[in-house]
């Protein structure tokens, strides 16, 4: 394939994940990203020369809760809305020859544009369910828990959905998302599912959990969108002697109000912990917990299942694309407290049934074969866009 490919993600999520695959393949041209240099001094196997920042809007729209501007609405989603269009712009003027445009969804509309007039190929990347789905349940569930959601900015909507129609190419990471994609519309042949990986190098199993407590586990957003009350109502109603609830995260402000008044005996809330410190939280946990509302496919999932944790997901998690129900964990449905409890009970008396999946978990995890399948699985979706089949 004598085509490379450029990327372009306003932020991290797994681009970075993507380009070092690309890479190894020898596909990859140049990445552009709204992150500044010091903050990808992390980011190994990616040439230097190739990674392209223009952190000049996004960088301070990152920080802006640290002064409290993120308590104007108003002001967060016009910053917001400049800081896609402008890097948009900005590497649309950097195209001047055939190239495969990977963007970022919401980020790649010019640039797309552009690739295209230059006899490239223009692949929108969607790392959650359509924008649309999107919007509607996370307004069905904030109402339900007594929030208002302002909803996604109906401007950011129409440029997803012009990009949308106008990629040659829709790629996403699970069967839930695809199916979101069916449902509003979008023909199956512009649609690829290209799962993603864990990082086998960095999440391992290094410990046991204790015999002496049940921990459950969550890592990631503590917020309405995640699930979070229906995995805390569950905790709470989980009939056990000694049992805890670790959350690492950053609590979001919705919860926080939600939370006053709860029953957080036996939780923990730690905050952000150093990702060096991930695989033994991960494999001292009995069961991980997910049940988000929506996602692409929630990258903790691979992590902890890497650890040996067993895991209890959502089905809008994208968990299907990653693990089998009753095999490493379970899967369930949305907004259902009371079967993410009796799972819990499950684990909590039977503590072959998690050691089983543990194990499990473990030999899935390396079957997928780390972040190389992601990548070896793009490069086929690649040729296949080239020539035509």
């Amino acid at each position: 394939m004598n085509m490379k490919v450029t990327q372009l993600a306003i932020g991290r999520f797994h681009h970075f994940h993507l380009a070092r695959q690309l890479e190894r393949l020898g596909l990859l041209e140049k990445i552009y990203t709204g992150f500044p240099k010091f903050k990808l001094r992390d980011e190994q196997g990616i040439p230097k020369d190739k990674v392209k920042t223009f952190p000049w809007i996004h960088t301070p729209y990152m920080k802006r809760g640290l002064i409290g501007i993120d308590y104007w609405k108003w002001l967060s989603e016009e910053w917001e809305w400049l800081d896609m269009q402008v890097i948009d712009k900005y590497v649309a003027g950097k195209i001047n020859h055939p190239t495969i445009l990977i963007a970022l969804s919401g980020n790649g509309l010019h640039a797309g544009k552009k690739a295209k007039d230059h006899n490239g190929y223009f692949i929108c990347d969607r790392g959650s369910s359509h924008i649309r789905f999107q919007d509607q349940i996370l307004r069905e569930e904030f109402s339900r828990w007594g929030h208002t959601f302002r909803g996604i900015d109906s401007r950011v909507i129409e440029k997803e959905e012009i990009e949308y129609e106008q990629s040659d190419l829709i790629t996403v990471p699970s069967q839930f998302v695809k199916k979101t994609f069916l449902d509003q519309g979008i023909p199956e042949e512009k649609l690829a599912k290209i799962p993603y990986g864990a990082r086998l190098e960095r999440f391992y199993k290094v410990a046991e959990p204790s015999t002496k407590k049940f921990k459950v586990l969550w890592v990631g957003s503590v917020g309405i969108r995640k699930g979070f009350m229906y995995a805390l109502q569950a905790f709470q109603n989980l009939k056990h002697p000694n049992k805890e609830f670790v959350v690492i995260g950053t609590v979001e402000p919705e919860m926080r109000q939600l939370l006053a008044g709860q029953n957080l005996d036996k939780v923990s809330f730690l905050g952000l912990v150093p990702n060096a410190q991930l695989p033994r939280i991960y494999s001292t946990a009995h069961v991980f917990v997910i049940p988000s509302l929506e996602e692409g496919l929630a990258m903790v999932q691979g992590e902890a299942l890497a650890c040996g944790c067993p895991v209890i997901a959502s089905v809008n998690s994208g968990a299907e694309d990653l693990f089998e129900d009753g095999k490493e964990g379970f899967i369930l449905p949305i907004r259902n407290p009371a079967m993410i409890t009796n799972r819990l009970e499950q684990f909590a008396d039977d503590p072959e049934l998690r050691q089983k999946m543990s194990v499990a978990a473990i030999e899935r995890v390396k079957s997928i074969g780390g972040w190389d399948s992601y990548g070896n699985g793009f490069q086929e979706t690649l040729l296949s866009l080239i020539q035509g089949y």
